[in-house]
């Protein structure tokens, strides 16, 4: 099992090998907020915030037992399919959020016999600056957005600013989102910008609500 040590020492090795504190959280599935602390910590300039003093809020989700294996990962890519079955015969494109969303997003169009997009989202370059000076990206690898309904798939939501994000790369390319999916939501959102979010398990941390 691992605990919080092993999570800095994680940040740190992959902070060594040129990751960008952004890249972190999205290897180790934890917010850009978890991420910076861990690799800080790592390096030894602990942040003196209050709040922070135990560690940041937040839940982290290893779900690399399903990754490793192409067996699980088709399993649990058709589940998510599943989810998004019924969401609109029209939609014919599947975009997954680089780098865990796309093995996920491959399994899902093949299930739902839609073509295939990738987006990267601005946070893969993100360190500490402000993340309105960065932009995401589509690879022009793959099926074009323009004018096509679509579904959006990635592995966790942690604060539901990446799925917001890429809903509205596709729509300023003249995409129609239709509907996110997820292995784990962890803010229990059912909505993002109008759109409907699923997900296969919902972790919610117990005790973080302002209400006494």
């Amino acid at each position: 099992m691992k605990n919080v040590d092993d999570l800095i020492e994680s940040a740190g090795k992959l902070s060594a090998r040129g990751f960008s504190k952004g890249e972190v959280a999205d290897e180790l599935n934890v917010s850009r907020e978890t991420a910076s602390w861990l690799v800080d910590r790592n390096a030894g300039t602990e942040t003196s915030a209050p709040e922070e003093v135990g560690g940041p809020h937040d839940i982290h989700i290893d779900w690399s037992a399903l990754g490793r294996d192409s067996e699980r990962l088709a399993y649990v890519g058709m589940a998510m399919a599943d989810l998004l079955s019924k969401q609109g015969e029209a939609v014919d494109l599947t975009v997954g959020v680089e780098k865990a969303g796309t093995p996920l997003a491959t399994v899902i169009a093949r299930e739902l016999d839609t073509d295939i997009a990738t987006y990267a989202p601005r946070k893969h370059q993100w360190e500490d600056e402000e993340m309105d000076d960065l932009e995401g990206t589509f690879s022009e690898n793959f099926a074009d957005i323009r004018g096509r309904e679509c579904y959006i798939v990635d592995d966790t939501i942690t604060s539901g600013t990446t799925m917001r994000e890429t809903i509205q790369g596709l729509r300023d390319r003249g995409g129609d989102p239709v509907a996110c999916v997820v292995l784990v939501d962890k803010q229990g959102i059912e909505r993002l910008d109008s759109v409907p979010v699923y997900s296969l398990v919902q972790a919610i941390r117990v005790g973080d609500s302002d209400e006494n």
